[in-house]
């Protein structure tokens, strides 16, 4: 066996079965970071941007893509969700924003990639809103930085 708990032994791709599994309390965090030019980053931070409160729309995007995550990853199990909180956090020094996506709730499973959907598609939302101002902007360092809950325990990513 190679490990991978979401391929069986011929090797086909399958739902992991979480039915034996104890529930326990999970959480996960994820970040990210978008880098764009200063007359975007100023538009984001200010309120001026032409589609309107770009962060704002961006953390409600984050919100929806965490409740929608088994729809977008095919072997991803359904989840309670019971908190989810989306923060941004302005770099002026690099010209960007960094988010942070928190998930909390009481399952079989983890929430790992809730997280990492989360963040990501509030980045893809602040791109999206900010592109007609800067095409150039660039997504980076989307990661898990914690996560906690089941067997496994807690992991908690190196400082860098």
């Amino acid at each position: 066996m190679n490990g991978l708990t979401h391929v069986n032994d011929r090797g086909d791709a399958v739902m992991v079965d979480i039915s034996e599994k104890e529930e326990t309390v999970r959480t996960a965090r994820a970040a990210g970071f978008i880098r764009m030019n200063r007359e975007a980053f100023d538009a984001v931070w200010e309120h001026t941007a032409p589609k309107g409160d770009v962060l704002g729309t961006a953390r409600i995007a984050g919100i929806m893509a965490v409740k929608k995550t088994p729809e977008l990853i095919p072997l991803c199990h359904t989840l309670l969700i019971s908190k989810v909180g989306i923060d941004f956090r302005p770099s002026e020094e690099k010209n960007g924003f960094f988010c942070e996506c928190t998930v909390r709730l009481s399952g079989k499973t983890g929430a790992e990639m809730e997280a990492l959907t989360g963040v990501s598609v509030a980045l893809l939302t602040v791109y999206d809103m900010c592109k007609a101002v800067d095409r150039a902007m660039e997504i980076t360092d989307v990661r898990l930085l914690e996560k906690s809950g089941g067997k496994s325990g807690h992991y908690l990513r190196a400082a860098e």
